[in-house]
């Protein structure tokens, strides 16, 4: 690639400002804003962060004394909207003269090429032609403008006409017809023109919702022991083990050490529970018979709801709980059947609330409360988002041999999820729809995506591709600003970094409480129990997985469904899988960390070596004066930072953060690299390049040991000092120690500063080209490693 096409592309990958024309500041009072409830105390806006889009709308409510069909004698009514090439139906109802439909419809402004708006009302036929009933007209220079937060207009009752509208026939439709903006309570529920070519099941996939999160839970069931479990075989004693089940999640314990009827554990299971609880505990107790076979010695089923909720870390009550034990075999007869009360298991179980439960990755975390809500505080701020449109999309699909693209966006902060409506076949669509979230800590991120319908029309194959993500950190928005920028969709693909478009949004966060938000910066992150009584590290992947599937399952049997594949993307499902493109992007990032350590270092290099010999000179006098007054150390340390920052203000950044394709190594990815991030888990690839890449990780993983061990070695050195390991070594150490205390004693600091610093500043005809004594004397001590196989 050039260097001039390098440049234009690395230009199209950045953030761009935008100068949209937003809406007016509209004033209300407690009305819906963008899918969420707002008081009129915490805004003072709505709708002022999108453009201004101008609907016909036309609201169907129902239809009364319709005829019957002269050969049936029933009638199925339903009602057609006609505005030039643009046509709306409702629903049928089957032998229904009076229905009612309360379905409203929505015509872009824009796209209103017709001076008349026909309302038809149809008999639906199962073969042939639907009969024609009557219709009503309107004029399109006399429909009225609505605009919030005037009252919403009143439907009213309409004879209907013949065809030809000569004279009236019997029937009456009741209409409201009005001109209306998106900030209409009308417009989330309405049927839009934009969805011009889907009927039927698909009209609910194009609509804008708000989806909510269930509301998780951590289960932690303590197994404390068993008693009286007897095994098929009771000739010999059980190796009994637990087996919890939760839904899909399922844990054991461990195999109890000593083989009784008496078994004790004390171990603890965690699971994830989402209210409303429909799943149920599972518990059996089993003996392991053989390595491959367990047999159930008894079990019980618990459902959720009876366990105590605990909000902080005191013990909840243990309890025993009755063992189901069934018959076995059939010498048993007709006790085969019977239940057997013989055993029993001793439980404390409880629903953790004082955790916040994970199902994104802490990192891009958009929510920190705990689950109970008695412990949440109040909100410090409020975010609004302004979805305005997207520019320049990529095809995703190919309709009638042409490439198009069902594009709708997703945002995700805390337990609230949005969808945008769908704008059918549109490569630059506009949705213009805005959102409002309660903000209850500024250090979280809220992420948009944007993805291509790949379900309207009833259709269901295949799943609603990617087409790119956003994310932005609040904690780098300034307060009550509005950030107006195109964010760049970078998606990255097996053939490498591909721009799927732009995203336009329009971002304000209003702060509520500035001294809580400040307040909020001394503490930590995530709920004090996290803290207190940590998970692993492992359990804590692994409930964040059962989390994850858990919102998914959830999400998805709304409608529209929020589908399994968007939420995944959503929450960085797949985050944890190894990339050598992430290891390669990390490895420079903790490069940079010590980048400025290393040019401090050369700096002071280059004055010990008397490059520059003013900037040594003026080192020295620096020196002095510290020495000469020791209480300025700090304050001049403090001081250098204060005017460091207060220099930086001006070089401050003026934008949100975005996707860094440098940062991530997305560009100068190898192929070979990108094939192996995009393949399957376990892998589906020839054995001949899964030994290729295994050596290649093998010589990875090879040095990534080197340095650890070096780094290992370094620390087990310094302890060495004083272990007594190298016996004349130590001894060297300790004298050298009780020389250095007793010349530290009689000698001032101010003195031993002093020559120290002057021998450090030295002359280089003063110094030597070996290492110096200390540096040879640690590198003699011994480490472990010559213990190691």
């Amino acid at each position: 690639m050039n260097p001039a096409a390098a440049a234009n592309q690395k230009e199209e990958f950045k953030l761009k400002d935008t100068k949209p024309q937003l809406g007016e500041r509209w004033p209300h009072g407690g009305t819906r804003g963008g899918g969420g409830w707002i008081s009129s105390e915490r805004a003072t806006s709505t709708y002022d962060l999108v453009e201004q889009m101008f609907y016909l709308y036309v609201r169907v409510v129902k239809a009364k004394d319709l005829p019957t069909n002269p050969v049936t004698g029933t009638i199925d009514p339903y009602v057609e909207v006609k505005l030039g090439n643009y046509k709306g139906k409702t629903q049928h109802f089957e032998k229904k003269p009076n229905p009612e439909w309360h379905q409203v419809f929505a015509f872009s402004k824009e796209k209103i090429q017709s001076s008349i708006l026909e309302v038809f009302v149809r008999d639906r036929e199962m073969v042939g032609r639907d009969d024609y009933i009557g219709r009503v007209i309107f004029d399109m220079n006399e429909v009225p403008t609505r605009v919030p937060p005037d009252s919403p207009l009143a439907p009213q009752w309409y004879r209907l006409e013949d065809r030809r509208g000569e004279s009236k026939v019997r029937g009456e439709v009741m209409l409201a017809v009005w001109m209306g903006t998106q900030a209409d309570e009308a417009f989330p529920d309405a049927w839009h023109t934009d969805a011009s070519s889907v009927q039927g099941e698909g009209v609910f996939n194009i609509r804008s919702k708000v989806y909510v999160s269930p509301k998780l839970w951590y289960l932690r069931v303590n197994v404390i022991e068993a008693q009286d479990v007897e095994p098929h075989d009771k000739s010999q004693l059980p190796q009994a083990f637990v087996k919890a089940q939760v839904g899909n999640q399922i844990l054991k314990t461990k195999v109890c050490p000593q083989k009784t009827l008496n078994p004790m554990w004390n171990e603890d299971l965690i699971f994830v529970a989402a209210e409303p609880f429909e799943e149920q505990l599972y518990l059996t107790v089993e003996n392991k018979v053989t390595s491959a076979k367990d047999e159930v010695m008894g079990r019980i089923i618990l459902p959720l709801h009876i366990f105590e909720r605990r909000l902080d870390h005191r013990a909840v009550h243990s309890k025993w709980f009755n063992l189901e034990k069934f018959g076995f075999g059939a010498l048993e007869g007709d006790k085969r059947h019977e239940l057997k009360f013989s055993s029993r298991i001793h439980l404390r179980v409880c629903l953790e609330g004082a955790y916040h439960v994970l199902d994104e990755s802490t990192m891009y975390i958009s929510d920190q409360r705990p689950t109970a809500r008695q412990l949440w505080k109040n909100p410090i701020g409020i975010l609004e988002v302004g979805i305005l449109s997207a520019q320049g999309l990529q095809p995703m699909k190919n309709k009638e041999g042409k490439g198009s693209t069902d594009a709708y966006c997703v945002a995700k902060y805390g337990q609230k999820w949005v969808r945008t409506r769908t704008i059918i076949e549109s490569l630059n669509p506009k949705w213009n729809e805005q959102y409002t979230w309660e903000v209850y800590d500024p250090c979280t991120v809220i992420t948009l995506g944007v993805f291509d319908n790949n379900h309207l029309g009833g259709s269901g194959g295949k799943n609603d591709s990617r087409i790119g993500k956003v994310r932005i950190r609040l904690s780098t928005l300034e307060t009550d600003k509005i950030y107006t920028h195109s964010y760049p969709l970078l998606v990255l693909q097996p053939s490498g970094l591909k721009k799927m478009g732009e995203l336009q949004l329009a971002v304000r966060f209003t702060c509520l409480s500035l001294a809580n938000m400040i307040y909020l910066y001394s503490h930590p992150l995530l709920p004090k129990m996290h803290y207190l009584h940590p998970f692993t590290v492992n359990q804590l992947d692994s409930l964040r997985y059962q989390a994850m599937n858990i919102v998914a399952v959830r999400l998805g049997r709304a409608e529209p469904p929020l589908r399994k594949e968007v939420v995944e993307y959503m929450l960085d499902v797949d985050s944890h899988m190894w990339s050598m493109r992430r290891s390669k992007a990390n490895f420079f990032r903790i490069v940079s960390l010590f980048s400025g350590v290393i040019a401090m270092s050369k700096w002071l290099g280059e004055v010990c070596q008397w490059k520059n010999p003013i900037t040594t000179i003026l080192v020295h006098v620096l020196f002095f004066i510290l020495i000469c007054y020791p209480e300025l150390i700090l304050p001049t340390m403090f001081l250098y930072m204060f005017l460091i920052g207060v220099w930086n203000y001006r070089y401050r950044p003026r934008h949100p953060p975005h996707m860094d394709t440098k940062l991530s190594w997305a560009e100068v990815a190898h192929p070979d690299e990108l094939d192996e991030e995009f393949d399957t888990f376990p892998t589906s690839k020839a054995q001949d390049v899964i030994r290729m890449r295994y050596d290649r990780l093998r010589s990875v993983a090879g040095r990534i040991q080197t340095v650890v061990g070096d780094m290992a070695t370094q620390g087990e050195r310094f302890l060495a000092l004083l272990s007594w390991r190298d016996p004349r070594a130590t001894s060297l150490f300790v004298l050298f120690c009780l020389v250095a205390a007793v010349a530290l004693y009689v000698t001032p600091f101010k003195i031993m500063a002093l020559v120290a610093g002057l021998y450090w500043l030295r002359h280089p005809r003063f110094r030597s080209k070996l290492p110096s004594v200390p540096s040879n004397f640690f590198r003699r001590l011994p480490s472990r490693a010559d213990s190691m196989l």
